[in-house]
């Protein structure tokens, strides 16, 4: 019978896909962890990664592992706290955009892990698309990522938690001629643009398509944040989501300039699976912005 460490080890071989980073998130050597993840497969009588040199890969039998395994380790972790009052206690796996982390979702992680200090949050950061495919084998808890733009799988569930204002930003000391008209700064100015494949991207281009915008086509990024660097130099204008904790208004290098007609938001929200082990941490995140912030209307 595996013991609840081996369980906890492969949870954690699962997420970084390497026995040396998983041996530095719980505290042992990447032999290790090795010997931990071969005993496991004995037990079991079954391998569960494809090793392919460095590569640590989770198999069709290892993805199919991972969330009961999650729910072996949150009952066991539920025992030792079932004495204590506070019922968010233990460890949470999330991904999250890193605009989001500049954003609101900021404020309800950190006023929910003040409130409940036994809670502890690994959080990393990625990409919306990515989230969704590591949410849906059960490598990650939940994922805070923008609206899919397509149907998702029967066994996942996005929530609104808030939304951000497509803007459109200038900086203040630009290294070309900025015109004063918005779709004129669009179509003669350097336009840093959100990649068109990812799902802020197809919000980009719809914005654009509102306002009737031409664009002189500069870099495109598929960071929110490198590309507010680089606006701030004076190397292009760009689109982006607006978000909550950045104060743009009171920035010494870049401004906002209103778009006309342009309604298009970003709606950030929760994916998580209708079922999975860490269910209270998930709804005391929505409670929050239920009870704290306005949730947009899905689309």
């Amino acid at each position: 019978m595996p013991s609840i460490r081996t369980l906890k080890t492969f949870l954690a071989v699962a997420r970084h896909g390497s026995f040396s980073a998983a041996g530095r998130e719980i505290g042992l050597t990447a032999a290790a962890v090795g010997l931990q993840i071969r005993s496991l497969e004995d037990d079991l009588n079954q391998t569960l990664f494809d090793r392919s040199g460095r590569a640590i890969v989770l198999n069709t039998a290892g993805r199919g592992l991972v969330e009961p395994v999650q729910d072996l380790v949150a009952r066991y972790d539920a025992l030792s706290a079932a004495h204590q009052s506070d019922p968010l206690t233990g460890m949470v796996v999330m991904g999250t955009l890193v605009s989001a982390l500049m954003g609101a979702f900021a404020d309800g992680l950190w006023a929910l892990m003040r409130k409940h200090p036994g809670l502890e949050v690994k959080l990393f950061a990625g990409l919306s698309a990515d989230f969704a495919l590591r949410v849906d084998r059960g490598e990650l808890d939940a994922a805070v990522i923008t609206q899919p733009p397509d149907r998702l799988p029967s066994n996942l569930v996005w929530t609104a938690l808030y939304a951000e204002p497509l803007v459109l930003i200038v900086p203040r000391r630009p290294h070309f001629t900025l015109p004063a008209d918005p779709l004129q700064i669009l179509a003669q100015c350097p336009f840093l643009r959100f990649d068109r494949q990812a799902w802020t991207g197809h919000l980009v281009n719809r914005a654009l398509e509102q306002c009737g915008a031409t664009v002189r086509e500069g870099m495109e990024l598929n960071s929110v944040e490198a590309i507010v660097a680089l606006v701030r130099q004076g190397f292009g204008v760009s689109i982006v989501p607006q978000l909550a904790n950045v104060q743009w208004s009171r920035d010494r290098s870049l401004q906002i300039v209103p778009m006309p007609a342009v309604t298009v938001q970003r709606d950030v929200g929760l994916l998580e699976r209708k079922q999975h082990s860490r269910q209270r941490f998930t709804d005391a995140i929505k409670d929050y912005f239920l009870s704290e912030r306005p949730v947009p209307k899905a689309r």
